[in-house]
């Protein structure tokens, strides 16, 4: 991460923080990004530009204070992106940037999907490079370009002219200049999750693809398993009456992972324990409950209050664990163990966010919906809707089958992970792309759904006191219009 810090200790001295005014810049730094992202925790998450003041000071401020800087929009520089359709093309070209673990196994998706071309790879370790340009050629396409020259390579697989779409799967502090340099390079951008980590940088982010007219999309966002797909489909047909409350959490126990070298190539996702207090990794939770709802679509999130326990688990692992003189060791944990938000929206609904890294616990998404006819949850899932149940015991999701999105019929065993999500997630937004269709989700759904990273941080900063979740759609919410409950395309 950042040479010029010990591990777990923020510079003091931040660089001035990039406004909108210089969201057209198109080679940002790794090292400039850095130290950005380095000093969240006492930079207030880059809450100085909407301030006027200085970051630490918004950091430090009072809950009112922070609360109307949170709450104020910056001006619309640009027409809306909702509704607005992909440009039709019989190929999609792909450019992939990281190569680790996750991007690894994300290329073999889009080389399944047809009318789809990997063009160029980018990864600093060349190995990963070559390995990924074997599997392209493995799968019948030309070698791809490769870009291994370094940490800033991306910028020049961003600006060739023969890439429509580039996905971005590298440490979180990447990528919010990853999907900059994208979207100003005149290209459609999918980021893994989280999209970007301070307030500031997801209105940089909307205010970027309204004015280059490029779409910049929260990918990885659990939305498209069939459970959520199921209920999805179930919620807007009405079988779960009037929608009031819905549940999503990221519980994984992340420890042995945290602290393998390997796996995460270095210390960056458990460094960033040192730094946020609250939840770390909002969106696979948040999106399809905001998605049941109709969250900015005729629904919007409004207010977010956080709390946190002590933050324990990853100290505890590392003492049983690892060795003494461990770099780990030099770390101080701040970052909540379990931290629980309430999330209210404009028609008064509540939706519970929960993250859970660090502490032994099964996976748990948690995917819970609940109306005025009844109940979903999720791990393990368990139905019960008046009038199909009336005798006080969980009912069997299978037998509500016909209820499956027709993505799911049509391919009903999908390749790749979490259980074939990943695929049919990457073969919709292709699919978008080659018929110019409008994508099932957009920039507004990607602000919105991190949003809490940095939220969540100030509110347990401030022992629970509800923020303002900003209205990314400028006013646009209010308007229904069609998403993740797409129908089949004709063509």
């Amino acid at each position: 991460m950042n040479d010029d810090a010990r591990p777990g200790q923020a510079p003091q001295d931040l660089p001035p923080q990039h406004t909108g005014d210089d969201a057209d810049r198109q080679d940002p730094s790794r090292r400039s990004v850095l130290w950005t992202t380095a000093g969240v925790a006492g930079a207030g998450l880059g809450l100085g530009s909407l301030t006027g003041g200085t970051a630490s000071a918004a950091g430090s401020a009072a809950p009112e204070a922070v609360a109307e800087a949170v709450a104020a929009a910056p001006a619309r520089q640009g027409r809306t992106m909702a509704d607005v359709p992909f440009e039709p093309r019989s190929t999609v070209r792909v450019g992939i940037v990281g190569l680790g673990n996750r991007g690894d196994s994300m290329i073999d998706l889009f080389l399944a999907v047809p009318g789809v071309r990997v063009v160029a790879v980018c990864d600093p370790v060349r190995e990963k490079t070559v390995k990924a340009a074997a599997k392209v050629t493995a799968a019948g396409q030309p070698a791809p370009a490769v870009y291994a020259k370094g940490e800033d390579d991306y910028v020049d697989l961003c600006r060739r002219g023969d890439i429509d779409f580039v996905y971005v799967a590298t440490p979180w502090e990447l990528h919010f200049p990853m999907a900059k340099a994208a979207m100003v390079n005149g290209k459609h951008v999918g980021v893994e999750c989280p999209i970007a980590m301070r307030l500031e940088e997801l209105w940089q982010l909307v205010d970027l693809s309204e004015r280059t007219r490029r779409h910049c999309m929260q990918l990885e966002n659990c939305c498209y398993g069939k459970n959520e797909m199921r209920v999805l489909r179930m919620a807007h047909a009405g079988l779960f009456g009037e929608l009031l409350h819905g549940a999503g959490a990221y519980n994984h126990d992340l420890r042995g992972l945290m602290f393998d070298p390997d796996y995460y190539e270095g210390p960056w996702r458990r460094l960033w324990h040192t730094r946020l207090r609250g939840d770390l990794y909002p969106n696979h939770g948040f999106g399809p409950v905001a998605n049941y709802m109709d969250v900015n679509r005729g629904d919007r999130a409004v207010s977010i209050t956080s709390v946190g326990t002590p933050a324990l688990g990853l100290a505890e692992y590392r003492k049983e664990h690892m060795p003494p003189g461990d770099p780990s060791w030099k770390e101080s944990y701040i970052g909540a163990d379990r931290t629980i938000s309430l999330v209210r929206t404009a028609k008064g609904r509540v939706i519970r966010l929960e993250h859970d890294v660090s502490t032994p616990h099964p996976y748990s998404r948690i995917n819970s919906l609940g109306g005025t006819r009844g109940v979903f949850e999720d791990y393990p899932e368990r139905i019960y809707l008046e009038p199909d149940h009336t005798d006080d015991r969980w009912a069997d999701f299978s037998t509500y089958a016909e209820w499956d999105h027709w993505l799911w019929k049509e391919h009903a065993n999908p390749p790749g992970g979490h259980g074939g999500m990943d695929y049919i997630m990457v073969f919709r937004l292709m699919q978008c792309m080659r018929l110019g269709l409008v994508p099932d989700f957009d920039v507004y759904d990607a602000a919105t759904w991190t949003a809490p990273v940095p939220l969540s941080h100030l509110s347990i900063k401030a022992k629970g006191a509800p923020l303002p979740i900003p209205d990314f759609t400028r006013g646009a919410w209010k308007n229904a219009r069609s998403g993740m409950d797409s129908e089949k395309p004709a063509a």
